[in-house]
């Protein structure tokens, strides 16, 4: 399912795992402390999803190779989930653009909120004093996406307050899915996201607790890896991948639930900081 080689398949990189707080500290070393950011390859076509603390360092890197233009999508504006996005080097570059796109407010876009969030007193700079072009699109989550090169992305809502985007990538035969920030119904899998993710070789999935951490944090929409693998195993998914880790899970914490997880289900892994996983195309 994975290899080095595959440029022409789908990959992801995953620059931030981390949920709600970045966190810090030898003993989250392997893992990584930074909040939400994925990058995601359908050959050489680039989308970033959510603007987590760390998408400052995929900024540098962007920058470093001259990509010329990002389409972000973002899940949802929680805190986690955006405080990079002024520190994000092609929105801090003349001739560079930047599209956000943004499905949790019945088809507003994303740029109101963001601006009451980086704005004096809470912050400095406004963002429509960044030098590169950034755009903004609004949708429904359902929606489909459809980009001027002929690229579509599957959206689907998610369970968590202020409401969630999930997103299915699909290229090369290949297909990949992202639902971070949602809660699972304790009486089994949603049907309707059962049907969203069904047959995807890769699932990234909001894993933030453990069934027995989960019952002391109903109503925070977030989910569990034993709902993960439910999902999985009911969707026929290739492989499970758990995200939005809890910052209080240390490197050995992580460590216990990746073999709970892999034990349950072969093949899933729990998503690092610097990790790139490939999917050659079909």
């Amino acid at each position: 399912m994975m290899s080095a080689e595959g440029a022409d398949g789908l990959r992801v990189t995953f620059w931030g795992v981390r949920g709600s707080i970045p966190t810090a500290g030898a003993e989250f070393a392997r893992y990584g402390g930074n909040t939400a950011c994925v990058e995601v390859r359908l050959g050489d076509r680039l989308f970033v999803i959510d603007a987590g603390s760390g998408i400052a360092r995929l900024g540098k890197a962007l920058l470093d190779d001259g990509t010329p233009h990002v389409d972000l999508l973002l899940s949802h504006l929680h805190l986690d989930h955006v405080v990079g996005l002024p520190f994000f080097k092609p929105a801090l570059t003349p001739g560079r653009s930047v599209t956000i796109h943004c499905g949790n407010r019945e088809g507003e876009t994303a740029e109101a909120g963001l601006a009451r969030l980086f704005s004096p007193p809470i912050f400095p700079v406004t963002l429509d004093q960044l030098p590169a072009d950034v755009r903004h699109v609004g949708f429904r989550a359902g929606e489909t996406l459809s980009f001027a090169d002929g690229t579509r992305v599957d959206t689907h809502p998610l369970n968590h307050p202020q409401g969630a985007t999930g997103y299915r990538f699909s290229h090369a035969g290949r297909t990949l899915c992202y639902l971070s920030d949602l809660e699972h119904d304790p009486a089994g899998p949603d049907p309707a996201l059962v049907a969203f993710v069904r047959g995807a070789d890769a699932v990234i999935y909001d894993a933030m607790f453990s069934e027995a951490e989960y019952c002391r944090c109903v109503g925070w929409g977030h989910s569990t890896w034993e709902a993960g693998t439910a999902l999985a195993d009911a969707a026929g998914i290739g492989q499970l991948i758990l995200f939005h880790h809890d910052p209080r899970h240390d490197d050995a914490a992580m460590d216990a639930f990746a073999e709970a997880a892999v034990a349950a289900r072969p093949g899933t892994v729990a998503a690092r900081e610097g990790q790139t996983l490939v999917y050659p195309p079909a």
